[in-house]
């Protein structure tokens, strides 16, 4: 985004004047309850019309560096996205003191200037928080937030601790993937939680503090050593292990649930502890040092009929001319080995 083109900008202009007539054609046909100013490369609202009906008002991608005040004057207001803008912690500082939009339940403040958690807590129903892509070093100020939360999106910061988190007992899904994180904590009274996502980051050691209903895990690219610690998580669905240093498969044969592994890029010489799983659908394995195919019948003997997707190339045992044929052999349902899609 260009934030030293002037305000007076035509196009942006333009664009507020065409917005605001969509909107008065839109008013005669009865409440406007949704306004989408996406990509309207605005540097301020002053040249767009805001119903005062409005319940969902979209302005991702300007050049917005205020609030303008008559959001907080919208009643109904339910769900507010300034995705990817200008915004700074003195910017949306106002958002806080405005008690008519008090029962918002989504905030997004993804991709714009923030180095601290915003203060949320006059948003007494939020649901969905997202301040991903900012330049925000701690999580200090999130338990004032709502404990009615369900998604909280914290990637792409310089976020080193994971903190203030134990009050959200209705979250399901977690983002805290590229930040400066080395422990897993905190995370035991988050019994509802359903996606965790992890990846880039710092972690050597797997602690889910007995997460029994999470579907989802990633940590993707990080300092793993050990697949230990995921025994207890008997729901789990999707788990993603690339880029690690994984020298053993191990710990997943209580994975019943498990459709999605992916353990590619790391340092696995065998393919082991996963023969009971029978609900295995795609298994990523490329790019380790499996020496051969010996045994893959037995090792995969639980998921010989339900495997549709298999990567293993990048492997010692890719390289023999059989490869693809021996594969198909073993399991019948294949319909893709590596890239290639079978016919």
């Amino acid at each position: 985004m260009a934030s030293g083109e002037g305000a007076g900008d035509p196009q942006a202009a333009a664009a507020g004047g065409e917005a605001a007539a969509e909107m008065e054609t839109e008013e005669q046909e009865g409440p406007v309850l949704c306004l989408d100013l996406t990509s309207y490369q605005l540097h301020d609202l002053s040249e767009v019309e805001i119903p005062t009906t409005l319940e969902e008002l979209d302005l991702t991608a300007n050049r917005l560096a205020t609030v303008d005040p008559r959001i907080g004057r919208l009643a109904g207001l339910r769900k507010l996205s300034f995705r990817q803008n200008l915004l700074d912690d003195a910017a949306v500082a106002p958002l806080s003191s405005w008690e008519a939009i008090a029962g918002l339940q989504e905030l997004v403040l993804r991709d714009n200037k923030l180095t601290r958690i915003p203060d949320a807590s006059i948003f007494k129903s939020l649901l969905v928080f997202d301040v991903s892509f900012n330049e925000i070093s701690s999580l200090t100020g999130l338990s004032k937030v709502s404990s009615t939360l369900k998604e909280l999106y914290v990637s792409k910061n310089e976020v080193a601790k994971m903190e203030e988190i134990e009050h959200f007992h209705a979250l399901e899904i977690l983002e805290l993937g590229s930040n400066r994180l080395r422990v897993m904590e905190n995370l035991g009274t988050l019994t509802n939680l359903q996606e965790l996502w992890l990846g880039r980051n710092r972690i050597k050691t797997v602690n889910l503090c007995g997460l029994k209903l999470i579907k989802k895990i990633s940590l993707q690219s990080n300092r793993l050593i050990s697949m230990d610690g995921f025994q207890e998580c008997i729901a789990l669905e999707e788990l993603y292990l690339s880029h690690n240093g994984i020298q053993k498969m191990e710990g997943l044969s209580t994975l019943q649930n498990l459709r999605v592994l992916d353990v590619s890029s790391n340092k696995l010489t065998a393919i082991e502890n996963v023969e009971t799983l029978t609900r295995l659908e795609d298994l990523w394995l490329n790019d380790n040092q499996i020496p051969s195919l010996d045994g893959i019948e037995i090792a995969l003997a639980g998921s010989r009929e339900k495997l549709t997707t298999i990567y293993l190339e990048r492997n010692p045992c890719a390289k023999t001319s059989d490869y693809s044929s021996t594969l198909k052999k073993i399991f019948p349902n294949l319909e893709q080995i590596d890239s290639d899609i079978i016919a």
